[in-house]
């Protein structure tokens, strides 16, 4: 029985070990999408979880959390002065978002 339990604390601890990483990793990725939404100079690498980013800024929380997201698992940007964005990443940061606009393009 003494066994089980410490098998138990030691799960419980690789959980909570493994969900700060994970929360670190999703912070370094809202940086990402932030910078990237607002165009601030900056190079922006996301690959599998790892990221690095050059420039940009951290999200600005007050009033209410950025919320956006890379729906990619692997990409590279590069903003420049001017608005001008180089990257691979093609899809929408807003979650919400739908493919559907009800908009026709010809």
């Amino acid at each position: 029985m003494l066994e089980t339990t410490n098998l138990k604390n030691i799960f419980k601890k690789f959980a909570i070990a493994r969900n700060r990483a994970s929360s670190k990793e999703n912070e370094a990725m809202r940086a990402i999408v932030y910078s990237m939404d607002l165009l601030l100079p900056g190079l922006y690498i996301w690959l599998f979880g790892f990221s690095f980013r050059i420039g940009g800024s951290v999200p600005d929380d007050i009033p209410y959390k950025y919320p956006g997201k890379i729906h990619e698992l692997a990409g590279i940007a590069l903003v420049l002065p001017g608005y001008r964005i180089f990257t691979t990443y093609r899809g929408s940061y807003d979650p919400k978002q739908t493919s559907n606009t009800g908009t026709n393009s010809f």
